[in-house]
């Protein structure tokens, strides 16, 4: 009867050991939103530079909304004649900048 006792209590307190002993490990996600620095302006506001960069390199192109940030980078909305429209970054001389 002893070693039934002592089975059963020894059988429990692994039991117990084992539950207390894992460890649990939770998954987060974070979602981080870039607030970007540009304040919407006037397509005729544009330095010249830029609207001529975007006339040559996009010639069926046309800027539908323009943004400048603190350090005059340019954030255009750019629409092509077939619809497509995509944003592109170009500094006050209208260099093409990847941001």
């Amino acid at each position: 009867m002893k070693k039934l006792f002592f089975v059963a209590v020894l059988s429990f307190g692994s039991l117990t050991a084992f539950a207390q002993g894992e460890d649990v490990a939770l998954e987060t996600t974070q979602t981080v939103i870039a607030q970007d620095d540009f304040s919407e302006i006037e397509t005729s506001d544009l330095p010249e530079a830029v609207s001529t960069a975007v006339s040559t390199d996009y010639p069926s192109g046309s800027i539908s909304k323009a943004y400048v940030n603190k350090q005059e980078q340019y954030k255009l909305e750019v629409t092509l004649e077939d619809g497509t429209t995509g944003t592109l970054y170009a500094d006050m001389d209208g260099n093409w900048i990847e941001l």
